[in-house]
Protein backbone atom coordinates (compact mmCIF):
# COMPACT_ATOMS: atom_id res chain seq x y z
CA UNK A 1 0.00 0.00 0.00
CA UNK A 2 2.95 2.43 0.48
CA UNK A 3 4.30 2.07 -2.72
CA UNK A 4 1.32 2.89 -4.69
CA UNK A 5 0.78 5.98 -2.00
CA UNK A 6 4.71 6.97 -2.61
CA UNK A 7 4.19 6.44 -6.53
CA UNK A 8 1.09 8.72 -6.89
CA UNK A 9 2.80 11.50 -4.94
CA UNK A 10 5.83 11.55 -6.25
CA UNK A 11 4.76 11.89 -9.85
CA UNK A 12 1.92 13.86 -9.12
CA UNK A 13 4.84 15.98 -7.47
CA UNK A 14 7.32 15.47 -10.84
CA UNK A 15 3.94 16.27 -13.45
CA UNK A 16 2.95 19.41 -11.86
CA UNK A 17 6.37 21.14 -11.26
CA UNK A 18 8.05 20.07 -14.22
CA UNK A 19 5.30 20.33 -16.63
CA UNK A 20 5.81 24.19 -16.66
CA UNK A 21 9.41 23.80 -17.09
CA UNK A 22 9.06 21.92 -20.10
CA UNK A 23 6.20 24.46 -21.75
CA UNK A 24 8.91 27.01 -21.49
CA UNK A 25 11.36 24.78 -23.14
CA UNK A 26 8.81 24.11 -26.24
CA UNK A 27 8.13 27.77 -26.11
CA UNK A 28 11.22 28.60 -26.69
CA UNK A 29 11.80 26.01 -29.39
CA UNK A 30 8.45 27.40 -30.46
CA UNK A 31 6.87 24.24 -30.79
CA UNK A 32 3.21 25.31 -30.66
CA UNK A 33 -0.44 23.20 -32.05
CA UNK A 34 -1.21 23.22 -35.61
CA UNK A 35 -4.75 23.64 -35.68
CA UNK A 36 -6.76 21.94 -38.43
CA UNK A 37 -8.36 24.55 -40.97
CA UNK A 38 -11.43 22.27 -41.42
CA UNK A 39 -11.80 22.12 -37.11
CA UNK A 40 -14.34 24.16 -34.62
CA UNK A 41 -13.43 27.87 -35.58
CA UNK A 42 -13.15 28.08 -32.03
CA UNK A 43 -9.84 26.24 -32.21
CA UNK A 44 -8.09 29.43 -33.94
CA UNK A 45 -6.89 30.66 -30.47
CA UNK A 46 -5.28 27.20 -29.50
CA UNK A 47 -2.82 27.94 -32.52
CA UNK A 48 0.70 28.01 -31.22
CA UNK A 49 0.29 26.40 -27.60
CA UNK A 50 2.72 24.18 -26.77
CA UNK A 51 2.12 20.54 -27.51
CA UNK A 52 4.29 17.14 -26.96
CA UNK A 53 3.27 17.53 -23.14
CA UNK A 54 3.19 14.10 -23.20
CA UNK A 55 6.50 13.91 -22.51
CA UNK A 56 5.86 15.11 -19.02
CA UNK A 57 3.07 12.68 -18.11
CA UNK A 58 5.25 9.50 -19.74
CA UNK A 59 8.96 11.21 -17.71
CA UNK A 60 6.71 11.34 -14.24
CA UNK A 61 5.63 8.17 -14.36
CA UNK A 62 8.86 6.37 -15.25
CA UNK A 63 10.97 8.38 -12.77
CA UNK A 64 7.69 7.62 -9.97
CA UNK A 65 7.77 3.99 -11.12
CA UNK A 66 11.46 3.35 -10.53
CA UNK A 67 12.28 5.67 -7.26
CA UNK A 68 9.21 3.62 -5.81
CA UNK A 69 10.78 0.55 -6.05
CA UNK A 70 14.41 2.48 -5.46
CA UNK A 71 13.10 3.89 -2.19
CA UNK A 72 11.56 0.64 -1.13
CA UNK A 73 14.35 -1.47 -2.84
CA UNK A 74 12.51 -4.06 -4.17
CA UNK A 75 12.59 -4.75 -7.97
CA UNK A 76 10.23 -4.22 -11.19
CA UNK A 77 8.00 -7.04 -12.27
CA UNK A 78 8.15 -7.89 -15.69
CA UNK A 79 4.07 -7.10 -16.00
CA UNK A 80 4.54 -3.30 -15.50
CA UNK A 81 7.69 -3.37 -17.31
CA UNK A 82 6.52 -4.38 -20.78
CA UNK A 83 3.23 -1.84 -20.08
CA UNK A 84 5.67 0.50 -20.07
CA UNK A 85 7.52 -0.59 -23.00
CA UNK A 86 3.91 -0.52 -24.48
CA UNK A 87 3.41 2.86 -22.87
CA UNK A 88 6.92 4.47 -24.38
CA UNK A 89 7.08 2.79 -27.11
CA UNK A 90 3.66 4.43 -28.30
CA UNK A 91 4.89 7.58 -26.96
CA UNK A 92 7.73 7.54 -29.46
CA UNK A 93 5.61 6.75 -32.40
CA UNK A 94 3.42 9.89 -31.14
CA UNK A 95 5.96 12.07 -30.83
CA UNK A 96 7.73 11.59 -34.27
CA UNK A 97 4.09 12.34 -35.84
CA UNK A 98 4.08 15.59 -33.11
CA UNK A 99 7.52 17.16 -34.64
CA UNK A 100 6.21 16.43 -37.95
CA UNK A 101 3.30 18.52 -37.65
CA UNK A 102 5.47 21.34 -35.70
CA UNK A 103 8.12 21.29 -38.14
CA UNK A 104 6.15 21.08 -41.21
CA UNK A 105 3.43 23.27 -40.20
CA UNK A 106 0.93 20.71 -41.16
CA UNK A 107 -2.07 18.40 -39.46
CA UNK A 108 -0.92 15.78 -41.41
CA UNK A 109 2.56 14.80 -39.34
CA UNK A 110 3.72 11.04 -39.68
CA UNK A 111 2.01 9.39 -42.77
CA UNK A 112 -1.03 7.01 -41.43
CA UNK A 113 0.86 4.04 -42.84
CA UNK A 114 4.64 4.56 -41.03
CA UNK A 115 2.37 5.44 -37.91
CA UNK A 116 0.29 2.18 -37.94
CA UNK A 117 3.65 0.33 -38.79
CA UNK A 118 4.76 1.50 -35.30
CA UNK A 119 2.01 0.64 -33.12
CA UNK A 120 2.31 -2.92 -35.29
CA UNK A 121 5.77 -3.10 -34.31
CA UNK A 122 5.41 -2.12 -30.64
CA UNK A 123 2.06 -3.47 -29.85
CA UNK A 124 3.63 -7.47 -31.51
CA UNK A 125 7.20 -7.30 -29.26
CA UNK A 126 4.68 -6.53 -26.13
CA UNK A 127 2.35 -9.62 -27.29
CA UNK A 128 5.08 -12.00 -27.72
CA UNK A 129 6.65 -11.17 -24.64
CA UNK A 130 3.89 -10.87 -22.11
CA UNK A 131 3.04 -14.66 -22.72
CA UNK A 132 6.86 -15.06 -21.57
CA UNK A 133 8.09 -14.86 -18.10
CA UNK A 134 6.20 -17.43 -16.25
CA UNK A 135 6.44 -16.57 -11.77
CA UNK A 136 6.80 -19.51 -9.86
CA UNK A 137 2.66 -20.35 -9.84
CA UNK A 138 3.11 -20.62 -14.25
CA UNK A 139 1.21 -17.50 -14.17
CA UNK A 140 2.81 -15.14 -17.34
CA UNK A 141 1.73 -11.36 -17.56
CA UNK A 142 -0.87 -11.98 -20.44
CA UNK A 143 -2.63 -15.23 -21.17
CA UNK A 144 -4.20 -17.07 -24.66
CA UNK A 145 -7.61 -16.46 -23.00
CA UNK A 146 -9.86 -13.46 -24.22
CA UNK A 147 -11.33 -12.04 -20.70
CA UNK A 148 -13.95 -10.03 -19.36
CA UNK A 149 -13.73 -10.23 -15.65
CA UNK A 150 -11.35 -12.78 -15.91
CA UNK A 151 -10.00 -14.91 -18.64
CA UNK A 152 -13.19 -17.04 -20.54
CA UNK A 153 -12.28 -20.49 -20.54
CA UNK A 154 -13.91 -21.22 -23.87
CA UNK A 155 -12.34 -18.08 -25.65
CA UNK A 156 -8.64 -19.71 -25.55
CA UNK A 157 -6.92 -18.27 -28.53
CA UNK A 158 -4.28 -21.22 -28.15
CA UNK A 159 -7.33 -23.98 -29.68
CA UNK A 160 -5.16 -24.77 -32.45
CA UNK A 161 -1.96 -25.50 -30.88
CA UNK A 162 0.67 -23.05 -29.02
CA UNK A 163 2.24 -21.09 -32.73
CA UNK A 164 -1.19 -20.52 -32.87
CA UNK A 165 -2.11 -19.25 -30.18
CA UNK A 166 0.61 -17.01 -29.96
CA UNK A 167 -0.04 -15.68 -33.46
CA UNK A 168 -3.74 -15.16 -32.81
CA UNK A 169 -3.46 -13.11 -29.46
CA UNK A 170 -0.57 -11.11 -31.54
CA UNK A 171 -3.60 -10.02 -33.46
CA UNK A 172 -5.99 -9.22 -30.69
CA UNK A 173 -3.52 -7.27 -28.61
CA UNK A 174 -2.75 -5.29 -31.51
CA UNK A 175 -6.33 -4.97 -32.33
CA UNK A 176 -6.75 -4.02 -28.33
CA UNK A 177 -3.43 -1.42 -28.69
CA UNK A 178 -4.79 0.50 -32.29
CA UNK A 179 -8.22 0.65 -30.75
CA UNK A 180 -7.57 1.97 -27.48
CA UNK A 181 -4.53 4.46 -28.42
CA UNK A 182 -6.66 5.96 -31.07
CA UNK A 183 -9.83 6.01 -28.84
CA UNK A 184 -7.56 8.43 -26.49
CA UNK A 185 -6.13 9.95 -29.37
CA UNK A 186 -9.79 11.06 -30.54
CA UNK A 187 -10.88 12.32 -26.83
CA UNK A 188 -7.83 14.56 -27.24
CA UNK A 189 -9.69 17.31 -29.20
CA UNK A 190 -10.83 19.82 -26.05
CA UNK A 191 -8.48 21.10 -23.27
CA UNK A 192 -8.60 18.45 -20.56
CA UNK A 193 -10.68 16.05 -21.89
CA UNK A 194 -8.32 13.05 -22.28
CA UNK A 195 -6.31 13.78 -19.54
CA UNK A 196 -9.38 13.76 -16.95
CA UNK A 197 -10.68 10.82 -18.58
CA UNK A 198 -7.98 8.64 -18.23
CA UNK A 199 -7.18 9.67 -14.67
CA UNK A 200 -10.94 8.23 -13.83
CA UNK A 201 -9.92 5.11 -16.26
CA UNK A 202 -6.93 4.68 -14.44
CA UNK A 203 -8.19 4.84 -10.91
CA UNK A 204 -10.20 2.26 -11.71
CA UNK A 205 -7.98 0.19 -12.92
CA UNK A 206 -5.84 1.13 -9.33
CA UNK A 207 -9.14 -0.55 -7.14
CA UNK A 208 -9.14 -4.01 -9.74
CA UNK A 209 -5.43 -4.40 -9.40
CA UNK A 210 -5.46 -3.95 -5.89
CA UNK A 211 -8.13 -6.11 -5.30
CA UNK A 212 -7.01 -8.98 -7.41
CA UNK A 213 -3.46 -8.38 -4.99
CA UNK A 214 -5.61 -9.38 -2.78
CA UNK A 215 -7.21 -12.29 -3.50
CA UNK A 216 -4.62 -13.51 -5.40
CA UNK A 217 -4.20 -17.37 -5.95
CA UNK A 218 -1.07 -17.46 -4.48
CA UNK A 219 -2.85 -17.11 -1.30
CA UNK A 220 -4.28 -20.07 0.91
CA UNK A 221 -7.61 -20.35 -0.67
CA UNK A 222 -9.15 -22.38 2.46
CA UNK A 223 -7.84 -19.70 5.18
CA UNK A 224 -8.77 -16.94 3.24
CA UNK A 225 -12.58 -18.05 2.67
CA UNK A 226 -12.30 -17.63 -1.15
CA UNK A 227 -13.90 -19.97 -3.02
CA UNK A 228 -11.63 -18.72 -6.24
CA UNK A 229 -9.24 -16.26 -7.15
CA UNK A 230 -7.63 -14.22 -9.64
CA UNK A 231 -4.82 -15.72 -11.50
CA UNK A 232 -3.14 -12.15 -13.00
CA UNK A 233 0.35 -11.63 -12.23
CA UNK A 234 2.00 -9.02 -10.31
CA UNK A 235 -1.15 -7.32 -9.59
CA UNK A 236 0.23 -4.71 -6.76
CA UNK A 237 2.75 -3.74 -8.51
CA UNK A 238 0.17 -2.89 -11.61
CA UNK A 239 -2.06 -1.22 -9.37
CA UNK A 240 1.47 1.14 -8.55
CA UNK A 241 1.90 1.62 -12.01
CA UNK A 242 -1.70 2.73 -11.76
CA UNK A 243 -0.96 5.25 -8.91
CA UNK A 244 1.67 6.90 -11.10
CA UNK A 245 -0.52 7.02 -14.20
CA UNK A 246 -2.50 8.84 -11.46
CA UNK A 247 -0.75 10.99 -10.31
CA UNK A 248 1.02 12.31 -13.44
CA UNK A 249 -2.42 12.73 -15.19
CA UNK A 250 -3.78 14.82 -12.25
CA UNK A 251 -0.53 17.42 -12.51
CA UNK A 252 -0.09 17.50 -16.07
CA UNK A 253 -4.49 18.06 -16.16
CA UNK A 254 -3.59 21.10 -13.83
CA UNK A 255 -1.86 23.24 -16.95
CA UNK A 256 -4.02 21.57 -19.54
CA UNK A 257 -7.60 22.25 -17.73
CA UNK A 258 -8.89 25.05 -19.95
CA UNK A 259 -7.29 27.51 -21.06
CA UNK A 260 -5.02 24.99 -21.65
CA UNK A 261 -1.21 25.70 -21.70
CA UNK A 262 -0.23 22.89 -22.46
CA UNK A 263 -1.15 20.32 -25.33
CA UNK A 264 -0.62 16.55 -24.44
CA UNK A 265 0.06 15.84 -28.27
CA UNK A 266 0.10 12.53 -30.40
CA UNK A 267 3.23 11.91 -27.86
CA UNK A 268 0.74 11.85 -24.90
CA UNK A 269 -2.86 10.11 -26.38
CA UNK A 270 -0.71 7.19 -28.16
CA UNK A 271 0.96 6.61 -24.91
CA UNK A 272 -2.06 6.39 -22.91
CA UNK A 273 -3.80 4.82 -25.24
CA UNK A 274 -1.36 1.77 -25.00
CA UNK A 275 -0.76 1.86 -21.20
CA UNK A 276 -4.71 1.20 -21.37
CA UNK A 277 -4.37 -1.54 -23.73
CA UNK A 278 -1.54 -2.65 -21.42
CA UNK A 279 -3.40 -2.28 -18.38
CA UNK A 280 -6.41 -4.55 -19.79
CA UNK A 281 -4.39 -7.04 -20.97
CA UNK A 282 -1.95 -7.51 -18.18
CA UNK A 283 -5.27 -7.13 -15.56
CA UNK A 284 -7.40 -10.08 -17.68
CA UNK A 285 -10.11 -7.96 -17.94
CA UNK A 286 -9.53 -6.75 -22.23
CA UNK A 287 -13.54 -7.08 -22.29
CA UNK A 288 -14.28 -4.92 -18.99
CA UNK A 289 -11.70 -2.11 -19.84
CA UNK A 290 -14.40 -1.13 -22.77
CA UNK A 291 -16.87 -0.53 -20.16
CA UNK A 292 -14.99 1.33 -17.94
CA UNK A 293 -13.71 3.24 -20.59
CA UNK A 294 -16.79 3.31 -22.50
CA UNK A 295 -16.15 7.35 -23.00
CA UNK A 296 -13.34 6.53 -25.64
CA UNK A 297 -15.46 4.11 -27.45
CA UNK A 298 -18.09 5.84 -27.56
CA UNK A 299 -16.04 9.04 -29.60
CA UNK A 300 -14.52 6.57 -31.57
CA UNK A 301 -18.10 4.98 -32.58
CA UNK A 302 -18.51 8.43 -33.34
CA UNK A 303 -16.03 8.55 -36.29
CA UNK A 304 -16.70 5.46 -37.76
CA UNK A 305 -20.45 6.14 -37.72
CA UNK A 306 -19.59 9.40 -39.25
CA UNK A 307 -17.26 7.92 -42.14
CA UNK A 308 -19.56 5.07 -42.56
CA UNK A 309 -22.39 6.86 -43.13
CA UNK A 310 -21.09 9.56 -45.42
CA UNK A 311 -19.41 6.71 -47.78
CA UNK A 312 -22.82 4.99 -48.09
CA UNK A 313 -25.27 7.69 -47.98
CA UNK A 314 -23.81 11.23 -48.30
CA UNK A 315 -24.59 12.01 -45.61
CA UNK A 316 -23.22 12.70 -41.82
CA UNK A 317 -25.16 11.82 -38.78
CA UNK A 318 -23.26 14.22 -36.57
CA UNK A 319 -22.28 17.91 -37.49
CA UNK A 320 -18.87 17.47 -36.74
CA UNK A 321 -16.57 13.95 -35.62
CA UNK A 322 -14.97 12.98 -33.10
CA UNK A 323 -18.67 13.60 -31.02
CA UNK A 324 -17.34 16.82 -28.96
CA UNK A 325 -16.99 18.46 -31.73
CA UNK A 326 -20.71 18.07 -32.16
CA UNK A 327 -21.74 19.43 -29.49
CA UNK A 328 -19.05 22.36 -29.90
CA UNK A 329 -21.03 23.34 -33.08
CA UNK A 330 -24.78 23.08 -30.99
CA UNK A 331 -22.91 25.61 -29.57
CA UNK A 332 -22.08 24.11 -26.11
CA UNK A 333 -19.16 25.56 -24.01
CA UNK A 334 -15.95 23.93 -24.10
CA UNK A 335 -15.74 23.26 -20.65
CA UNK A 336 -19.51 21.83 -20.01
CA UNK A 337 -17.93 19.70 -22.94
CA UNK A 338 -15.43 18.26 -21.21
CA UNK A 339 -17.26 18.26 -17.13
CA UNK A 340 -20.08 16.18 -18.67
CA UNK A 341 -17.58 14.11 -20.90
CA UNK A 342 -16.13 13.48 -17.40
CA UNK A 343 -19.42 12.87 -15.71
CA UNK A 344 -20.33 10.16 -18.56
CA UNK A 345 -16.94 8.51 -18.24
CA UNK A 346 -17.38 8.14 -14.11
CA UNK A 347 -20.73 6.55 -14.82
CA UNK A 348 -19.21 3.93 -17.00
CA UNK A 349 -16.07 3.89 -14.71
CA UNK A 350 -18.14 3.14 -11.80
CA UNK A 351 -20.62 0.53 -13.67
CA UNK A 352 -17.52 -1.53 -14.92
CA UNK A 353 -16.28 -1.55 -11.33
CA UNK A 354 -19.66 -2.75 -10.30
CA UNK A 355 -19.66 -5.43 -12.63
CA UNK A 356 -16.34 -6.69 -11.43
CA UNK A 357 -17.29 -6.56 -8.09
CA UNK A 358 -20.46 -8.70 -8.66
CA UNK A 359 -18.32 -11.40 -10.38
CA UNK A 360 -16.16 -11.57 -6.86
CA UNK A 361 -19.32 -11.66 -4.32
CA UNK A 362 -20.38 -15.11 -5.25
CA UNK A 363 -16.46 -16.20 -4.93
CA UNK A 364 -16.64 -15.71 -0.90
CA UNK A 365 -17.70 -17.67 1.21
CA UNK A 366 -20.84 -17.07 3.75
Amino acid sequence: MIAIIIAGAVSLLLSILGTPAFIKVLERRGYGQFVRDDGPTSHATKRGTPTMGGVAIIGSVLLAYFLTHLVLWTSPSITVLLVLFLMVGLGVVGFLDDYLKISQQDSTGLRPRYKLVGQFLVATAFAVLALLFPDGEGHTPASMNVSFVRDIPWLDLAFLGTVVGFVLFAIWANFLVAAWSNGVNLTDGLDGLASGATILFTAAYLIISFWQWRQECSIDLEASGLVQCYDARDPLDVAVLCAAMIGGCVGFLWWNTSPAKIFMGDTGSLALGGAIAGLTIVSRTEILGAIIGGLFVIISLSVIIQVTSFKLTGRRVFRMAPLQHHFELKGWNEVTIVVRFWIVAGILAGVGLGIFYLDALPRLTP
